[in-house]
């Protein structure tokens, strides 16, 4: 792709998310929901393969669904109360239609389907900017609304999410699709608690983009795609495979690792709210996607293929990591002996 198109694209992004972020007036948040869907297209389709252009084409269809969504709800609840602010949605239908187009725009369940094809159909880096900048837009709304939105179908939208995000995850052999399925699993712990502390819903989430964009460049910069590629990085570069079998059981949520920050702080959360069922579920469904983490960090460090796998050979290159990877893994992995300062900022 040509370079200047490729900034106004990255530029445009930018200026759709914080659009998004800043504005109170539903309009405008719609307007800035939208430079970032036409601005991410180009982006997902640079390769010109089928599968690319499919992704594209399922990303634009879902995000305009969703889109359109978002219009129909702010002008009911304007049609109704006269109000155009975004904190202000008290109508009990605009509340229902929101919490749908949110969920569509998140790729939470059950408006999950289209996320892992897009993914999968996408660069690594496409992929890293659709599962962290981009779910920054919505995750605003939803932060800025959640006093309006109906907890229950939250809680039973998150149960799920969690659910299907570890269950569909387990049999995957292709690295964005395992990816994929780990961003709808993590959704569903930041969806049930933003009712009750939506500021424990940042901080998971500011965590998860953390550890996702760490593995997404680890991933990107020993090109791996499938899991049998994965297998033979471990002869070539022993550090960095070795930092990403750390990030991976922190993004499982493992302690004493980072990504146990969050999933500790929700379950006693939703324990004081005498959630204690949700809780549980959370807590056993974390099970799922926790099998699949230690799947891609069993294949990047502890196996050998035990025969000649069908991929193209990737010569050793003693280039050295980059220094984005480098502290990010590091954050990923040791943020959890910093926790009790976290309690006195939210």
């Amino acid at each position: 792709m040509n370079p200047q198109a490729k900034l106004i694209f990255t530029i445009s992004l930018l200026l759709g998310t914080t659009i998004t972020i800043s504005s109170n007036h539903w309009v405008t948040a719609w307007a800035g929901l939208e430079i970032n869907t036409l601005a991410i297209l180009p982006l997902i389709s640079k390769s010109h393969h089928p599968r690319a252009i499919e992704a594209a084409t399922k990303y634009f269809l879902t995000q305009a669904a969703a889109s359109a969504l978002i219009l129909f709800s702010s002008m009911t609840n304007a049609w109704h109360t006269g109000q155009w602010d975004i904190s202000q949605l008290t109508h009990p239908t605009s509340c229902l239609v929101l919490t749908a187009a949110i969920a569509m725009k998140l790729g939470l369940a059950p408006f999950h389907f289209w996320f892992p094809e897009v993914l999968q159909g996408s660069p690594l880096t496409t992929g890293l900017l659709l599962s962290t900048i981009m779910k920054l837009p919505p995750m605003t709304l939803l932060f800025m609304t959640s006093p309006s939105l109906n907890p229950t179908l939250l809680t039973s939208m998150a149960i799920l999410s969690t659910a299907l995000g570890g269950w569909m995850g387990l049999n995957q052999t292709q690295t964005r699709k395992i990816l994929a399925f780990s961003s709808i699993s993590h959704l569903g712990w930041m969806a049930i608690i933003i009712s009750y502390n939506p500021k424990l819903t940042l901080l998971n989430f500011y965590l998860y983009i953390l550890m996702t964009t760490a593995v997404f460049l680890t991933l990107n910069s020993i090109n791996a795609l499938k899991l049998s590629t994965l297998m033979t990085t471990w002869t070539k570069i022993p550090s960095l495979s070795a930092m990403l079998f750390l990030t991976l059981l922190s993004l499982a949520g493992l302690p004493p690792l980072t990504g146990f920050l969050p999933k500790w702080l929700i379950i006693q959360e939703l324990t004081k709210q005498s959630m204690t069922p949700a809780a549980l579920a959370l807590s056993i469904l974390s099970l799922l996607g926790l099998f699949f983490y230690l799947r891609l960090a069993y294949c990047a460090t502890i196996t050998l293929p035990p025969h000649t796998t069908n991929h193209m050979k990737q010569w050793h290159i003693n280039k050295p990591t980059s220094t984005a990877i480098a502290i990010l893994t590091t954050v990923s992995i040791t943020l959890l002996p910093i926790s009790p300062l976290i309690p006195i900022t939210i």
